[in-house]
């Protein structure tokens, strides 16, 4: 197994949300985006995964999408991974088109939903670092910045084993067909507060052995704080140039 090390970075406005070198991947970025060349860089990634997976993809639009933030991971070569957050609102989630009454039931509950969505990791990249790091910087998006308490995701049936064991996810719902990719799916669901205990636990703890769960890939203590802080500026610093 190879050694991991973080590097810090100041709290700027000019620098990505955070920058982790690793042996193994040479070190990414990540950045927070609604619209511009990232963006279009992070749905190609999609279409092409989707593509060679075999799943149906609807079409790119330029569209800005108000609920949705993409997350893009890229290194040296280019986009290494991208996941989407897409916060609930009147218009729904894309959950809701697959499983309509499990999502009525949830938010029954009177829980603030979100989901997480088009997530796709360049061929060849096999580092958790990259998977982690997409997940800790949508988690921090989701319950730190917009205080959402639940997290879905619809998941292909072969992948409900790592998600329940690596992230603590549980089954929703039955198997049924996703109509978006005329593929197999499965709705599950995260406590966003269990996750952030798990974060606080486990973050930053890489080389303590723990092969079962992602959370000890998260980042520690410290790096979460300033990722934190420059995700707020970034946000900040894109709804001034909206307005």
């Amino acid at each position: 197994m190879h050694s991991n090390s973080l590097h810090q970075v100041p709290q700027t406005t000019a620098l990505p949300l955070s920058a982790l070198a690793s042996s193994a991947d040479g070190g990414f970025t990540i950045h927070a985006t609604r619209s511009g060349s990232l963006s279009e860089m992070a749905q190609r990634l999609v279409i092409q995964r989707y593509a060679q997976r075999g799943y149906l993809r609807m079409p790119w639009s330029s569209a800005t999408e108000p609920q949705l933030l993409t997350l893009s991971a890229s290194g040296a070569a280019g986009t290494l991974g991208t996941l989407g957050v897409r916060l609930d609102s009147a218009q729904g989630l894309k959950a809701d088109e697959a499983f309509p009454e499990e999502m009525r039931v949830l938010r029954a509950q009177g829980l603030r939903l979100c989901e997480f969505t088009q997530l796709a990791l360049e061929h060849g990249i096999t580092s958790v670092n990259v998977l982690a790091g997409l997940f800790h910087a949508a988690h921090l998006y989701a319950h730190q910045v917009n205080e959402v308490e639940l997290l879905v995701i619809e998941v292909n049936p072969r992948h409900v084993a790592y998600y329940r064991r690596m992230l603590g996810f549980t089954v929703a719902s039955e198997e049924r067909l996703n109509p978006r990719v005329q593929a197999p799916a499965v709705l599950m669901c995260l406590d966003l507060a269990y996750a952030q205990q798990q974060i606080d636990s486990l973050g930053g703890a890489r080389n303590a052995g723990l092969t079962r769960s992602l959370y000890p890939h998260f980042f520690g203590p410290e790096e979460q704080a300033g990722l934190l802080d420059r995700l707020f500026c970034q946000l900040e610093s894109q709804a001034r140039q909206a307005a």
